[in-house]
């Protein structure tokens, strides 16, 4: 049984999937609407907070809602559709953690030393700025809270959304291509696009695609989950910026005058498909074009799943 046909194993029904999606999705907008109609300065709001809370409060307070809606996620699906967290997970008997932590320690280590690399190069745009007290603080929060996070994502998009989508069309790419391009697109409301521009969505749908690509190649969530939180966590840590969703005690400021540069392209078409590659000879991934733009069929259900 391949990971979209999970969600045969539990009791289906297109309205528990779309309540899901109309509370989140409405929740959203109204967001985006308050930012966009009503012409509220993110940034400034941001700057504010920090400076009234400081930025650890203020990552704790922005980090809790996601771990409240991971824990959502997972009561709607164990109770609602009376599905296993496992079968929402992967396709494989158990989940492989093996696979989640080679993904969060191979991106945990090439996104530090992209940091370093251009530290060294660059040295001007940043700022030393570790101060021990704040910075464990700081991973305490990010150690705990930010997996929570970026699991949630990963649970709601290429998990939830990625087997309802595909059970309703009988087919892969369709909730590849539209997962790929909502998840990107809600991102559009981060202080990144008001400093960089709409360009900067080329990161995010692309990041989109990429998560999705390997949940699908490898029927199961565990390279994205440990991709996703290596991306957040590592970065929260290392670097930060006064323009950056993530403003954090972090080792380095940096300071340099926001540009759409290549640090945003190259990710998408150069280090993501390397990054493919990688996990495809490591886990033997075959059948691309079945895999992702394949059928879905309502499978037999065997009593072990």
């Amino acid at each position: 049984m391949n990971y979209i046909q999970q969600a045969f194993t539990g009791k289906l029904g297109m309205w528990k999937y779309l309540v899901v999606s109309v509370f989140f999705f409405g929740f959203m907008g109204l967001n985006l609407l308050a930012i966009f109609l009503l012409d509220f300065d993110v940034d400034q709001i941001m700057k504010d907070q920090i400076a009234q809370k400081g930025s650890n409060q203020v990552l704790f307070e922005n980090l809790l809602p996601f771990a409240i809606g991971l824990g959502g996620v997972f009561f709607w699906v164990k109770y609602v559709h009376n599905q296993r967290i496992r079968t929402l997970t992967t396709s494989r008997k158990k989940v492989d953690w093996k696979r989640v932590f080679f993904a969060f320690t191979l991106w945990g280590f090439i996104t530090a030393l992209f940091i370093f690399i251009d530290y060294q190069v660059s040295s001007e745009d940043y700022i030393l700025n570790f101060q021990l007290e704040p910075f464990l603080y700081l991973m305490l929060i990010a150690i705990f809270l930010i997996p929570l996070q970026t699991s949630f994502e990963e649970y709601f998009f290429r998990g939830y959304l990625m087997q309802g989508l595909g059970v309703a069309t009988k087919n892969r790419w369709f909730p590849l291509i539209v997962t790929s391009l909502v998840f990107g697109l809600l991102h559009i409301a981060n202080p990144e696009v008001e400093k960089l521009g709409y360009g900067i969505l080329v990161y995010y749908i692309g990041t989109g695609f990429f998560l999705g690509i390997i949940t699908l190649m490898d029927e199961g969530l565990e390279l994205a989950l440990g991709f996703h939180a290596a991306n957040n966590l590592i970065t929260a840590l290392l670097v930060t910026a006064n323009w950056t969703a993530f403003q954090t005690n972090s080792v380095l400021i940096d300071v340099s005058m926001p540009k759409l540069g290549a640090d945003v392209y190259l990710p998408v078409f150069v280090v993501f498909p390397v990054l493919v590659f990688i996990f495809s000879k490591k886990y033997g991934w075959t059948n691309w074009k079945e895999k992702l733009t394949g059928k879905i069929e309502k499978p037999v259900i065997s009593e072990d799943n």
